[in-house]
């Protein structure tokens, strides 16, 4: 029986787009020939898997998962809205964002081996893509954790447990009652997806998003006519208003817009506990999807007819 080399594998893999444990099985059982083995993955389904790797993913699940003293949030995209109803896509989503509480990042993620026994999590979407026939990929994944305290969860219209389109992760660090301290978590966590943060505090904004902020913001005021000492505290006024809008802490509370969030932390918990992280993801942001010009498609179609 030929050797089956490490490159041997590679280069099937490269051809076909398939998994390596799948690709070394192949090669196995068509003693090393390339193009059977090829052929050998047709015939098992798994090579349909390469061909699909080019269509734009942007649908799929999120998954949460929480373990301890940590959380992480997980992206698995497939092609349309349709497979996130599949129990078998949906079991692949809760198995991987489990694996992922131990992985640094998505590529490590994608080396880790399934508790099932069916290769790394790359083998097995692999497989996955081509029992369902779409296109997948875990696009995406972020950890919470916390020295002392909670990590809270919420998945906004959830369709199974820890899954949906819109999920957050809450850290709650302090100390006190596990159970009240994940009941304000959560709670926080709920405003999140509800007003969409972008950052936890004014020192975490993004200097580039502040700068822009400003800038649009000075041009505004300078229409005013106004002398610039007016102008400038104005502008001041303006980004501290753009602040309690975007940042976390500085928000009104959605459940009681008397108070920023920070208050209502730091009421609820008597000072013992503050929100020191957060994570959210919603499914398919940031992705350009393909719109289809279907009246266009069916001119082109009946063209020179």
């Amino acid at each position: 029986m030929a050797e089956i080399t490490a490159t041997l594998v590679k280069d099937l893999r490269e051809k076909t787009g398939v998994g390596m444990m799948d690709c070394k099985k192949a090669l196995q059982e068509t003693d090393g020939e390339i193009e059977a083995a090829i052929d050998w993955l047709r015939a098992k389904g798994l090579s349909k898997a390469a061909k699909k790797a080019d269509r734009v993913a942007a649908e799929g699940l999120v998954g949460i998962a929480v373990a301890g003293n940590s959380g992480v949030l997980l992206e698995l995209n497939a092609e349309t809205d349709f497979v996130a109803r599949n129990e078998g896509f949906q079991a692949a989503v809760s198995m991987i964002t489990k694996l992922a509480i131990d992985a640094d990042d998505v590529a490590a993620l994608s080396q880790k081996a399934t508790p099932s026994g069916e290769g790394s999590v790359s083998d097995y979407l692999t497989n996955l893509i081509a029992t369902i026939g779409e296109n997948m990929n875990v696009r995406r994944m972020a950890k919470v954790s916390v020295t002392q305290g909670v990590v809270a969860a919420y998945v906004h219209s959830a369709i199974a447990d820890g899954l949906g389109r819109i999920g957050v992760l809450v850290a709650v660090e302090g100390e006190g009652d596990a159970a009240a301290l994940n009941d304000i978590g959560r709670k926080v966590a709920m405003h999140v997806a509800a007003t969409a943060p972008l950052a936890l505090s004014s020192d975490d904004l993004d200097p580039a998003v502040v700068a822009r902020e400003r800038q649009v913001l000075t041009e505004q005021a300078r229409e005013s006519g106004k002398p610039e000492a007016v102008i400038e505290k104005m502008i001041d006024g303006r980004m501290r208003k753009y602040e309690e809008e975007v940042v976390l802490l500085k928000q009104p509370f959605v459940m009681n817009p008397d108070q920023t969030v920070e208050d209502f932390v730091k009421t609820s918990t008597q000072g013992a506990a503050k929100v020191t992280a957060f994570a959210m993801f919603k499914l398919g942001e940031g992705i350009e999807k393909k719109e289809d010009d279907f009246a266009a498609e069916v001119a082109s179609m009946t063209s020179g007819v």
